[in-house]
């Protein structure tokens, strides 16, 4: 019997824990062995980061000519650390040894002198530093890095970049775009996969037509995993480690939860762990108390950065809403002006406290948010929400 949670979330999920997405595992698959760059758009923690390492591990295990390179740039804070990492984690991925990267930098390089750094173990620490000067005009040749390194080697890389909405924030942003486009939609050795959390940044970097990225290859939008996937996963897992949940109670994580895989994760872990034997509602109330106390600091904080009229416009949303600047509306719910409720709308789906699921119809982002909201603001007992 194992003594830790088949559950995982807070960070990728792979291996056993890892469900559901077949369709868009195989669609992503195939894009990078086609040579398709594909972009991933979706809410946060919807599970992007976790298809894309199992997905990418799974060519990896089965294509020996291939190499991957994952980099994040969550905390990547600039274009000049970003083509360093980019370089750096490019020569890491296609040369093994010391000497072969040393090679790389001599060979691939022509208009520019990078400077290696060596750490206490060279095989897995050094970095890349450039004369900005003079990376600033030939920045493509660091662009073009991969390619020509696949090219030369007769490999297939993947470039897999993380968190890829956040080169908005960096200065000159527009035209380090450009650059990228210009130099990757000539490359035919390597496939890109670009993902971010901040869906409607990343929409409209790929979305819009005035963007350098507009149609830079096939668009993934990632739907929540299926309610019948999460019943079964969670049932089996339960039995797997010596414990058992009905299927009635294990139907009620993922409605809660609105199949959102981070808190379905989540709010089965504690489930798990406060079960001896066999799920009772007793362990689900439990269960689903701690999930939202725990997350109930990080609630209160983003609720007190709100307005009364954003949070009266976060009601009408709960309620059901979808003719929000409706004279019958906007005076039930003290929404203010059409302009307002605009305003307010696009600030909260900025911040993820929303989003929209069509022309009309808006939603809350957060499945547990809106549990603690409506606990919070409609009185609702834990109870009655597993009864629900």
């Amino acid at each position: 019997m194992t003594k830790t949670s088949p559950f995982r979330y807070g960070s990728s999920v792979s291996g056993a824990a890892f469900t559901g997405r077949k369709k868009e595992s195989e669609q992503l698959s195939h894009n990078i062995l086609s040579g398709i760059h594909s972009t991933i758009i979706s809410p946060r923690r919807w599970g992007k980061t976790s298809l894309v390492e199992k997905t990418v591990n799974d060519i990896l295990s089965s294509h020996k000519n291939t190499k991957a390179v994952f980099i994040d740039l969550f905390s990547i804070s600039s274009e000049e650390e970003f083509l360093e990492t980019f370089a750096r984690e490019v020569i890491k991925a296609t040369s093994s040894k010391l000497q072969d990267r040393l090679n790389s930098i001599k060979s691939f390089f022509k208009q520019l002198s990078p400077k290696l750094s060596l750490g206490s173990d060279p095989n897995t620490e050094f970095s890349i530093a450039f004369d900005w000067s003079e990376a600033k005009k030939h920045k493509s040749e660091i662009l073009n890095l991969p390619e020509l390194i696949a090219a030369e080697k007769n490999i297939r890389l993947i470039i897999c970049l993380d968190e890829f909405q956040n080169i908005t924030e960096y200065q000159k942003e527009e035209e380090l775009e450009k650059a990228m486009r210009a130099c990757w939609q000539h490359h035919k050795h390597v496939s890109y996969c670009l993902y971010g959390s901040k869906r409607h940044m990343m929409e409209e970097l790929f979305n819009k037509s005035s963007k350098a990225f507009y149609r830079f290859g096939d668009n993934l939008f990632l739907d929540k995993i299926d309610k019948h996937i999460w019943v079964d996963f969670i049932v089996e897992k339960f039995k797997e480690s010596a414990k058992s949940i009905s299927k009635e109670l294990a139907e009620t994580i993922p409605r809660l939860m609105e199949n959102h895989p981070w808190y379905v994760q989540q709010f089965s872990s504690y489930t798990w762990r406060l079960t001896e034997t066999k799920v009772s509602k007793n362990e689900l109330e439990k269960a689903l108390m701690e999930l939202i106390e725990t997350n109930m600091p990080l609630y209160q904080h983003e609720i007190e950065a709100l307005s009364s009229k954003q949070i009266n416009l976060l009601k009408a949303i709960y309620d059901g809403e979808e003719q929000l600047t409706s004279t019958r509306v906007m005076q039930k719910y003290d929404l203010g002006t059409p302009i307002n409720i605009s305003r307010n709308k696009k600030s909260l789906e900025k911040n993820d406290f929303i989003y929209s699921l069509g022309a009309k119809k808006v939603d809350f982002l957060d499945p547990a948010f809106k549990l603690w909201f409506k606990i919070t603001y409609y009185k609702a007992d834990i109870k009655d929400l597993i009864d629900a």
